[in-house]
């Protein structure tokens, strides 16, 4: 499809593209690219069908893909005969792009012809085509003067002076996108005819056209005389054609054909030259594929021949392609011909079958064609399994064909068939017949080569010939005469004439081995007679039958013809047969039509072979063809001849004398009739007398004769009068002639008037017009086209003289005096009774020009750019321009002028301009009259221009190791050229190795002195720094370099080579070689060597440590046969660096020590028993013991039996230690006579209490002691008592359980952009030394937790390569010996960095016209963290769609392919690592004429105001109260927030409001409360405090920790996460019965807070709770409790202090900061809570207020103070989010003590508060009131709240209630403000 060829379309409508294809069965439909790239489907972009079409989707031009939109693509069609591929189809998309087109002026001399052509950008002229013309805002009709060119050219013939007075336009049309432009106005100026040569004003140049299309080849020329045209095709004039028409626009040919293929010359003359213009024409037919064969099936090993025939225009390219795929020749592809259009295909194998496909291809033009080749074993031999069936031959009845394929269809006769066989009813015996089949899958192709190859059936009978009838022969042509034999067999078919003669005797004859005799030439005498035709059916046998031959001989008629005749005469004609056999007929016709004898006076006289034509007068209407037509019984002959009749000339019409009117045309009448037709010539004799003497009348293009013979002369002229002689011939005849007279009547005409003419603005003109004609003439004057009236308007007179010698009459128009407005054309009319003259006057008043029209085109830094229309020029060539500027703060008396400006600019550029400067702008215009005003002052602002001048003062000062420090100066003010928008800091390491680049960071600009940190520099490294100040323009120059070298550090790598020795039992020696000098990071001081020992028991001996300056150190005094674990570190100033791999020794093998304790009992009287303990220190592998033993009195030992004695232990008491959830085995052997009972006991405190036997412990039949899963509180001291008669015995045993480690405290050191620096206090180790921690971090909202190692000796770590500005969740736990303890509590911390914003300082937009916006990207500050993505979203208003542009920009972006004239909204967001920050807009795109639209404003008509003036009335008198009730409420707001921002004013400016006193056992704490009807901040006193115990009157709960308590319990929760939105969880408890420490008991038991309130069990999840929002009343005081993972979503920010601070004036600070952080200033901040502790104890207080997010204890012993504060801005989608949501409600463990309640749920409007049972504690000596007041209310603490006293500051904000009314309101409430929460540290 060759319009599939090419697609362009619209990308704001799409497309959709068809496969051109299709197959049976059905083909699958596959689109690819032209690479062969499969198409995939790209949403709202590309989509195929499932019926295979393509459909591109509309899309914005930001979307644009060239792989997608700009393309060529092909789709494929498949089934089972095989795959075919389209050509390739070019799919472009073409934007709506904003363009101009334009008309320049043209100019022509009066009488030529204009050529106006609209100006197209060439970037859309393939799209865009004229549509129309308009002059003066009216459509343009083609007609009369105007036309209009097949390629948008407009044409105006014969121009008249009146063409100038209008402007021309053109009207373009967008094909694709509809758009239309005008164009601008042009004019024509109208020139008085000069002779001059002719030039070519629009011409054609060489092209391609398709046959069967049009053409225009433009040839216009101006010129004065006007030029004539010739046309040349080849050298030579044009041939006669009626599909040539010359037309004014110049040569058009239609219905193109090949032929008219060639070089055109278009030649223009004129009388002073000539010009030509010279093109190629070619014409082309499209290109037309045929394959053959079509289809073939063929056997495998055979020869395929494809033939490929092109038809079309020649240079064409020939492919072949095989299911697709290019064939590339090789042993069986080969590709032969001219143009490679022979596919031969040798030894085809199975897998050579498939469509192939024949591409021809010429410029873009594409055609195919394809073939089904199949390629099987044994296929496509046309011939028959067998003939006939097993019948009698004698007499068959039918016959019975099987072929070896099935047949679709079978020839010649199918009486009746089935696919697979012919069935053949009743036949003659011995005939035989000629069939072929075609089979079913054949189509044409096929068929044609099934005809080649034919099976003949033969039919077994006795031979026969079929009978044979005589043939009549024509003389002279050929005859075949059939001998068919029927039966078989025979053996020879002979032919004899007149029964003797075999033939063939002579050349004419001819016989065929089928018995067919050829009779070439037939002659009548020597082929007539009797032919036998003789068969052999056996040797001796033959048969034979005859047939006679008779020749017939055709008639011929003798040449005949007509005489010439004429009108009158007599005609006769004879036609004559001179041969052929009788009968003969003879008839005549003329013109085709039978003639009937003695009709329209024609008489016929026929005889045998002679016929006669008789016209007895011979007439006009006997003129014709005439047709003598003889026949017999051999053939029919004919022979035509024409007949003329000639008729002398003879006037139809005479010519009279007539008038004629000059400049008219004028026919003189003259018709004559005649045969031939008579040839006419006009003479004419000048003169009104006598005709002396009659010339020939010259034919030019103003003087023709018609066709009918009348003289037309166009534009009758003076010279024209005279006589004038008609005279006719045509040779037949005598000629004839008549005269006639042309007097020419002048009508009144303008002779003499100037054409232009000039005036100068108030001053007197004269306008002169001389006419002639035929007396009388009136003269009359119009402006423009008003009639001018002297009476009506004086400022005109005229004035009228005739001249009666010449027959003139002038008249002449006076202006007094000149204006603006007279620039027009002024026209005299002269007019008689024949006619009217006008002359066209266009007067020019001169006067100074209008100021030309100033604008800015560009604005640099130091130059800008101007440009100017000069909209009037006073009529008057602009001479000069001058434009002068200035400062806008000077006067113009300082102005800088630049004078002269040549008039051909229109633009000029002013350079030498400061940047970032406002300069004012005018201009002046000159022309020869004089100076025009001022233009209209504009206003510039100058670029700003990269600074001038480096930064000054700039210092460095090292920080640390890793940072320096660098402060500087702004630059000098007169050298920033602009604001300063930031600096860059270049740093470079100026060491060896170093490559000497500088590394570049970026800050902005904060004020005129700047600091920055650069950060993770090399050590001890030795840095050049230089510092650029940048402003939007660029950046300036740098500073001076200065150096400065980092803070020295602790070594980054161990000792090499670390090796140990031990030499003996106690010493080892330790080498090791320097570390790497440029991990030294400082100045090396020494070494040290850290060791420790590796007891059996798993546990680690202390940690020693020997400090050396050398490289190798002796150990000694080491424990012999003992393993140690060395390390090896190196340090510097800075401290101690990286310790080395651990490496492992053991000590030498020594004496071992003697048993640490050894026994010897009598068992009995004969018997003692020994028994011992190992050595403490066994030095090596112990052996074997030797026992010695001597009598008393002996002096040498003896080995010898003990003595008997009561009962006794063998075992030994001491302490056992053991890994927990072991089984431990305490040994308690004894002896004695009787068997000694035993009895185990456990001490506890003062007491002991019996060993009891169950699951877990249980004592043997031996008296050991068995523990099962020992615990924790399996520890202690275990006494064995062995008792019977004759005494007891005691042993102790210490036993000792390991467990893991407890949790370390985890806090937050530092933070940066890209680390977090965390350091611990480890907790109890667990008995066993601790061998490591194990830290684990996430980013907040994931749980992907990473793990990192960390050493047992440290306590700090540097989380490095984190996300900017991102929350992260971290947590550690402690390992030794029996595990890995119990995690820490997740710390949340933050990196520094926050989300975009966008400055406000900065221009949102550019620039903007009417289809482009550009934004300002650099608006946005990144807020320390580098901006990944910018989404912009845009939709005009009103609309619902958004389309989005998405980009990692960081200057400028285009909105493209908005609507002109159009409100926009806009959504920008911008995101980084920390988050994304938003910003809205809108903008309106210029109008055409770049005009800014007007804000907008709801129109409403008049009806709709008064029906909404009617509502409003009738809604005042309801909505009245109400409004006045809302204006209320609201100044009631006002008031109180103005009274609570005063308030906390004054509390920012007395830090003194808050004091704390602490002593060693005593702590004051004076407390803001929440007190009044507005909740006022007021301070409280030292005597308030004392007696704000009271329940009724303290407005939030206290608790104050003794230090001996705290000493004793331990802190009621650790809360290592102080990090708003964790929850945090306890993890130690506090046991009621005594004050020992059990860290790992699954419970702990919560003190009830009053007795009237129920304790509160909580869940595991502080996420998820049960019924009452996590509170439920039960009578039972423990919960368990899990560590919460969840986080809370609202919070922003952590705000930390360098120095901590517990007074309000710090927190007010705090969460004043984090208004401007947050931007929350319309948010509610309330302060939550505060903890505040010294170094020695846990002394804490907690404020609480009504609007708390959470309220929680705190101890933070190792913290100066805690404060947390909330900031609730309004957020209605959460309300529901905290229902579920738990707080823990921490209790003191012992009711005696101290005991505070205090609680919170998210989603409760106001927090509840309660004092529970306050203790009191001795006051300080100053303040008995105080202990007073203490007392008092510590007897009524258990107390419930007195009704009156339990509200505080209204309804709604009871800060005192008990538990219980606090659990109904927590029911009622179901929503409250969404809080974020924030921490002062």
């Amino acid at each position: 499809n060759a319009s599939l060829q090419r697609v362009t379309f619209s990308s704001s409508v799409g497309v959709s593209l068809p496969c051109p294809a299709g197959g049976a069965p059905h083909a699958v439909l596959r689109w690819y690219l032209a690479t062969g790239d499969d198409i995939y489907d790209v949403p709202h972009i590309r989509h195929v069908h499932a019926n295979g079409t393509l459909q591109l989707y509309p899309f914005s031009p930001s979307a644009f893909n060239s792989f997608i939109h700009d393309n060529d693509y092909f789709c494929t069609a498949e089934n089972q005969a095989g795959k075919i591929r389209s050509p390739s189809i070019r799919v472009k998309a073409v934007f709506r792009e904003p363009y101009t087109v334009r008309v320049a002026d043209q100019r022509s001399m009066r009488g030529n012809v204009a050529v106006f052509k609209c100006l197209i950008p060439s970037a859309v002229q393939e799209y865009v085509s004229v549509v129309s013309w308009e002059k003066d805002t009216v459509s343009i009709v083609p007609g009369n003067r105007f036309f209009l060119t097949s390629y948008g050219a407009l044409y105006i013939s014969d121009v008249q002076k009146e063409d100038a007075l209008s402007t021309y336009r053109c009207i373009t049309k967008h094909k694709y996108s509809g758009e239309t432009r005008q164009s601008n106005g042009a004019r024509l100026s109208v020139l008085d005819p000069t002779e001059t040569p002719p030039s070519v004003m629009d011409s054609f140049q060489s092209g391609e056209v398709q046959v069967g299309r049009s053409i225009e080849l433009p040839c216009i020329a101006s010129g004065y005389p006007n030029p004539t045209i010739r046309w040349l095709k080849d050298g030579r004039p044009l041939p006669a054609d009626s599909r040539w028409t010359r037309r004014l626009t110049g040569l058009t040919i239609s219905d193109l054909r090949l032929e008219d293929s060639g070089n055109y010359i278009c030649e223009v003359t004129n009388s002073f030259g000539s010009k030509e213009v010279t093109g190629h024409l070619n014409v082309i037919e499209p290109l037309r594929v045929t394959l053959s064969p079509k289809n073939l099936k063929t056997g495998i090993s055979s020869t395929v021949i494809l033939s490929c025939a092109v038809q079309g225009s020649p240079h064409f390219a020939v492919s072949w392609f095989r299911n697709t795929e290019p064939i590339v020749p090789d042993q069986h592809f080969s590709i032969q011909g001219a143009h490679n259009e022979t596919l031969f295909i040798t030894a085809a194998q199975k897998r050579h079958s498939g469509a192939y496909q024949c591409f021809a291809t010429r410029k873009g033009q594409t055609a195919q064609d394809f073939s089904i080749i199949l390629l099987e074993g044994d296929i496509l031999t046309p011939s028959f399994t067998s003939t006939i069936c097993s019948f009698p031959f004698f007499r068959p009845h039918f016959s019975l064909l099987y072929p070896k394929y099935p047949c679709k269809t079978w020839s010649p006769i199918s009486l009746s068939f089935t696919p697979f066989n012919l069935l053949i009813y009743p036949f003659l015996p011995g005939t035989f017949s000629l069939f072929f089949c075609l089979p079913p899958f054949s189509p044409l192709s096929l068929s044609r080569s099934l005809f080649l190859s034919l099976s003949f059936l033969s039919l077994a009978g006795p031979p026969s010939i079929r009978a044979m009838r005589n043939i009549t022969a024509v003389a002279g042509r050929n005859t075949f005469i059939n001998c068919r034999v029927i039966g078989y067999p025979y053996y020879s078919i002979k032919w004899f004439k007149d029964g003797t003669t075999p033939l063939p005797d002579n050349h004419r004859q001819v016989v065929y081995e089928n018995g067919t005799l050829k009779l070439s030439d037939v002659q009548k005498g020597a082929d007539e007679g009797a032919y036998l035709c003789s068969v052999l059916i056996q040797p001796q046998l033959s048969i034979s039958q005859t047939v006679y031959v008779t020749v017939k001989v055709p008639p011929l008629i003798q040449p005949f013809d007509f005489p010439p005749t004429s009108i009158g005469k007599l005609m006769y004609i004879a036609c004559v047969v001179s041969s052929g056999d009788m009968p003969i007929r003879i008839t005549w016709r003329k013109d085709g039509q039978e003639i009937v004898s003695g009709t329209s006076g024609v008489t016929i006289e026929t005889k045998e072979f002679m016929s006669s034509l008789q016209i007895s007068k011979v007439s006009l209407e006997h003129n014709g063809n005439y047709t003598c037509i003889a026949s017999n019984d051999a053939a029919t002959v004919s022979s035509e001849r024409q007949l003329i009749v000639t008729v002398p000339p003879g006037f139809r019409v005479q010519p009279n004398n007539q008038d004629g009117i000059y400049g008219k045309s004028e026919v003189l009448n003259c018709s004559v009739e005649g045969y031939p037709p008579p040839k006419v010539v006009w003479k004419h004799a000048k003169g009104i007398g006598n005709p002396q003497q009659y010339h020939p009348v010259p034919l030019t293009g103003r003087i023709q004769i018609l066709s009918n013979g009348s003289l037309l002369i166009r534009h009758v002229l003076e010279e024209d009068r005279g006589y004038y002689l008609c005279q006719a011939s045509n040779g037949v005849g005598s000629d004839i002639s008549k005269s006639m007279m042309l007097t020419v009547k002048i009508p009144a005409m303008i002779t003499s008037h100037p054409n232009t003419t000039m005036a100068i603005k108030g001053q007197n003109k004269e306008l002169n017009c001389t006419a002639r004609g035929e007396y009388p003439i009136i003269i009359r004057w119009e402006r423009g086209d008003t009639v001018i009236d002297p009476d009506r308007n004086p400022r005109y007179s005229i004035t009228t003289n005739s001249n009666e010698k010449s027959d003139e009459v002038i008249s002449t128009l006076k202006l007094k005096p000149a204006e603006r407005g007279d620039s027009v054309f002024f026209s005299c009319h002269a007019i008689n009774s024949y006619g009217e003259g006008r002359g066209l006057i266009q007067l020019t008043v001169q006067e100074p020009p209008d100021p030309p029209e100033l604008e800015v085109r560009e604005v640099k830094d130091r130059s800008m750019n101007l440009r100017w229309t000069q909209r009037f020029d006073g009529n008057s060539i602009i001479t000069s321009y001058d434009i002068e500027y200035k400062n806008k703060s000077d006067p113009w008396e300082l102005k800088h002028a630049t004078r002269k400006i040549s008039p051909t600019n229109n633009q000029a550029n002013i350079v030498e301009l400061h940047p970032a400067s406002v300069y004012s702008i005018r201009m002046y215009s000159y022309n020869k009259i004089g100076r025009s005003q001022a233009s209209k002052e504009l206003t510039i602002s100058t670029e700003e221009a990269p600074p001038d001048g480096p930064p000054m003062d700039v210092i460095l000062q090292p920080m640390t190791s890793q940072s320096i420090r660098v402060t500087w100066k702004a630059p000098k003010k007169e050298l920033q050229n602009g604001v300063i928008r930031g600096y860059q800091i270049g740093y470079r390491e100026n060491g060896p190795g170093s490559n000497g680049q500088y590394s570049i960071v970026e800050m902005k600009a904060t004020g005129d002195s700047e600091v920055y940190t650069l950060d993770n520099l090399k050590k001890f490294a030795q840095y050049g720094v230089v510092v650029q100040a940048f402003n939007r323009a660029g950046t300036g120059p740098s500073s001076s370099e200065i150096n400065a070298t980092t803070l020295e550090d602790v070594p980054s790598q161990p000792p090499q080579n670390v090796r140990a020795i031990t030499v003996t039992s106690d010493e080892a020696v330790i080498t090791w070689s320097e570390p790497p000098r440029m991990t030294l990071n400082g100045v090396l001081k020494g070494y040290r060597v850290v060791f420790w020992s590796l007891y059996p028991d798993g546990e680690w001996g202390e940690m020693q440590n020997i400090t050396t300056t050398r490289e190798q150190v002796e150990l000694k005094g080491l424990e012999k046969f003992t393993n140690y674990s060395i390390q090896v570190l190196a340090y510097t100033q800075a401290g101690d660096g990286v310790r080395s791999n651990v490496l492992y020794i053991q000590t030498r093998e020594d004496h071992p020590g003697p048993p640490a304790g050894i026994k010897a009992v009598p068992s009995s009287a004969t018997s003692v028993v020994v028994s011992w303990l190992p050595p403490i220190k066994p030095n090596g592998i112990i052996r074997k013991y030797t026992i010695y033993c001597s009598s008393p009195g002996s002096g040498q030992p003896v080995r010898q039996k003990g003595v008997t004695s009561p009962a006794k232990i063998l075992s030994f008491g001491g302490t056992v230690t053991t890994p927990w959830m072991k089984e431990v085995r305490l040994p308690c052997s004894s002896v004695g006579e009787p068997t000694p009972t035993i009895k185990w006991t456990k001490d506890s405190e003062d007491t002991t209490i019996p060993v009891t036997q169950d699951g877990h412990r249980n004592i043997l039949s031996n008296g050991t002691l068995v523990l099962r899963s020992v615990k924790a509180e399996d520890s202690g001291y275990y006494t064995c008592t062995a008792t019977n008669t004759l005494g007891f015995d005691t042993i102790i045993v210490n036993l000792l359980v390991q467990v893991p480690p407890d949790q370390p405290r985890l806090t937050v050191s530092t933070t940066s952009t890209s680390s977090i620096t965390l350091a611990w206090i480890p907790g109890d180790n667990g008995g066993s030394s601790i061998r490591g921690f194990v830290l684990q971090y996430s980013v907040d909202n994931t749980e992907e937790w990473k793990d990192v190692f960390i050493s047992s000796s440290e306590r700090s770590f540097k989380l490095d390569n984190l996300r900017c500005g991102t929350w992260y969740k971290v947590k550690l736990a402690a390992k030794n010996s029996v595990g890995a303890g119990r995690i820490s509590e997740i710390i949340e911390a933050k990196t520094h960095g926050r989300e975009p914003q966008f400055n406000k300082d900065q221009p949102l937009f550019t620039h903007i016209n009417s289809t482009h916006a550009r934004l300002n990207l650099q608006g946005w500050t990144s807020g320390g963290c580098p901006i990944t993505a910018v989404l912009l979203e845009f939709r005009p208003k009103g609309t619902w769609a958004w389309q989005s542009v998405r980009t990692n920009a960081s200057a400028d972006i285009f909105l493209a392919e908005l609507r002109e004239a159009t409100w926009y909204e806009l959504k920008m967001k911008a995101c980084n690592s920390a988050g994304c920050g938003n910003q809205s807009s809108q903008f309106a795109t210029l109008d055409y004429d770049g005009i800014i639209l007007p804000p907008l404003v709801k129109s409403l008509n008049f009806h709709s105001i008064i029906v909404r003036m009617y509502k409003y009335i009738s809604l005042f008198s309801i909505g009245c109260p109400v409004i006045l009730v809302t204006l209320g409420m609201a100044l009631l707001f006002i008031i109180r927030k103005k009274r609570k921002e005063k308030r906390l004013k004054r509390l920012r400016e007395n830090p003194k409001l808050l004091k704390l006193n602490f002593s060693s056992r005593h702590v004051y704490i004076s407390l803001l409360c929440v007190i009044g009807e507005d909740k006022a901040t007021i301070p409280v006193t030292d005597t308030e405090f004392s007696q704000s115990v009271n329940p009724q009157s303290f407005c939030t709960g206290v608790s104050v920790h003794h230090p001996a308590l705290i000493q004793n319990t331990g802190p009621l929760i650790d809360m290592s996460d102080i990090r708003p939105g964790t929850n945090p969880i306890s993890r130690k408890s506090v046991k009621s019965a005594h004050s020992t420490r059990n860290r790992y008991s699954s419970q702990w038991t919560l003190t009830k807070c009053q007795a009237s309130t129920p304790a509160r069990t909580l869940t595991s999840d502080w996420r998820t709770v049960g019924s009452q929002h996590g509170i439920t009343v039960t009578e039972s005081d423990s919960y368990s409790a899990s560590l919460s993972q969840d986080t809370d979503k609202g919070r922003n920010s952590m705000v930390s202090t360098e120095s901590a601070s517990s007074t309000y004036e710090e927190l007010a600070r705090a969460y004043e900061h984090a208004k401007l952080e947050e931007h929350l200033q319309h948010a509610k901040f309330e302060i939550t809570e505060c903890f505040i502790s010294d170094s020695s104890s846990d002394q804490m207080t907690t404020g609480t207020n009504d609007n708390a997010d959470s309220m929680t204890s705190m101890s933070t012993p190792s913290e100066p103070g805690i404060c947390r504060f909330t900031a609730s801005p309004p957020k209605p989608q959460d309300y529901d989010r905290g229902k579920n949501v738990a707080v823990p409600i921490p209790h003191r463990a012992n009711k005696s003590e101290l005991t505070t309640h205090f609680g919170g749920v998210k989603h409760v409007g106001a927090v509840k508060s309660s004092l529970c049972n306050f203790q009191n504690y001795p006051p300080p000596p100053d303040h008995k009131t105080s202990h007073k007041a203490g007392a008092s209310a510590s007897s009524t603490g258990g107390s419930g709240p007195t009704p009156g006293s339990s509200k505080v500051g209204g309804s709604r904000d009871s800060l005192l209630e008990s538990s219980s009314s606090g659990l109904g309101r927590l029911q009622k409430q179901n929503a409250g403000a969404y809080s974020k929460s924030y921490t002062l540290v």
